[in-house]
Formats: C-alpha cells, sequence, structure tokens
C-alpha cells in the first residue's frame, strides 16, 4: 500500500497546526497520530519542535517516516503506546465505508461503517494519553456524522472548539481542538 499522500484535509489540519503552534514552548511532547506521509509531524520540526512521535497502523508509512528521520512507532491506535503527549495530532480514516473502494485505499480514507467509528475508538483512547492540559487537533468531515463525533467527546469530559473549517465538493473539513475538561468535579 502506498503512504496516504497529503490532501485538502491534510492542508487546513497543516494550517491549524501552524496557528496552534504559534508562541508555544517548544519543549512539548507531540504525537501525530494517523501520520501517514508525516505532514503534520514535519510541520511541527519546520516550527522548531523536537520531541515528536508519530504513529502509523500501515509499515510502509512507518517505514517512509523513519527515512525521514522522524521517531515512528507501527501501531493500531495506542496499542504500542505508554506514554503522554501535551499534543495529540490526528487526521484519522474518516469516511463512511464504499464497497466500491478497493480494500487497500479504505485502510486510509474509512472510519468504518458510517464514517465516525473509528474516531470514538481514536478520542476514547487519546484521552487516556493527554498530560493534564494536552491538546487534541481532530480534523473529520460533514460525512463523518460530527454531531456523533461532539457528543462522544462531551460525554468524555473533552470540551470542543472547531479552529478551522473549509467547504470542498462533496463535504465540508472541521478541524476541532479538544482539552480535558477542567470544571468536572474530580472524583474523591
Amino acid at each position: 500500500m502506498a503512504v496516504y499522500p497529503p490532501s485538502d484535509d491534510s492542508y487546513l489540519l497543516q494550517k491549524s497546526l501552524i496557528k496552534f503552534l504559534k508562541n508555544k514552548d517548544h519543549s512539548l511532547k507531540i504525537l501525530d497520530m494517523c501520520s501517514g506521509s508525516g505532514i503534520q509531524a514535519k510541520t511541527c520540526k519546520d516550527q522548531g519542535f523536537n520531541k515528536i512521535t508519530t504513529v502509523d497502523k500501515d509499515q510502509t508509512s512507518v517505514d517512509y517516516l523513519k527515512k525521514q528521520n522522524l521517531n515512528s512507532i507501527n501501531s493500531d491506535l495506542f496499542s504500542k503506546i505508554k506514554e503522554k503527549f501535551d499534543l495529540i495530532i490526528c487526521n484519522p480514516p474518516y469516511l463512511p465505508k464504499d464497497e466500491r473502494e478497493p480494500k487497500d485505499s479504505q485502510l486510509q480514507t474509512t472510519g468504518g461503517k458510517k464514517g465516525y467509528e473509528f474516531t470514538l475508538i481514536f478520542l476514547t483512547q487519546a484521552k487516556k494519553h493527554l498530560t493534564k492540559k494536552g491538546t487534541i487537533l481532530l480534523l473529520f468531515s460533514s460525512l463523518s456524522k460530527p454531531k456523533i463525533i461532539l457528543e462522544h467527546a462531551r460525554k468524555l469530559k473533552l470540551t470542543s472548539k472547531c479552529i478551522a473549517k473549509i467547504k470542498i465538493p462533496f463535504e465540508e473539513l472541521f478541524v476541532y481542538k479538544l482539552k480535558k475538561n477542567s470544571n468536572h468535579p474530580k472524583p474523591f
């Protein structure tokens, strides 16, 4: 399978990431989940950040990322990740399943039967790998049922804010910033 090439979604997330990183402490520990070509990790590196880990399920991507001098782990989401991060970036597969699409490209684009299932699993796992003041930058599509994704984030006690969106043919793309909600009372 080929490495997922940057597209409209990648570039929207990249622009949001550059704005987010402006004036941030360069000691941030960053995870680029579903890294693909590594565009987000490379953007972080170009902005002067060095504590970057990339993760992808596809070994071809992991090999490519290692050749780009990026710390890369072959993992199905967080299955091989033990640490916590100040920033988790994710451009997950988010489209509803299309039986006409070739199986190998479905791995890069399909987020489940309805399109949001992968993103819900990602959010549930990502919360456990965020530092106390950590942030998630997540991209998804109008085709992936945004209300369901945002309701799941709310149930996980994550605050969410749309920081970018763009209309392209057939869909709208969104980038959301999610953080642990510090307003919830702590358990005894």
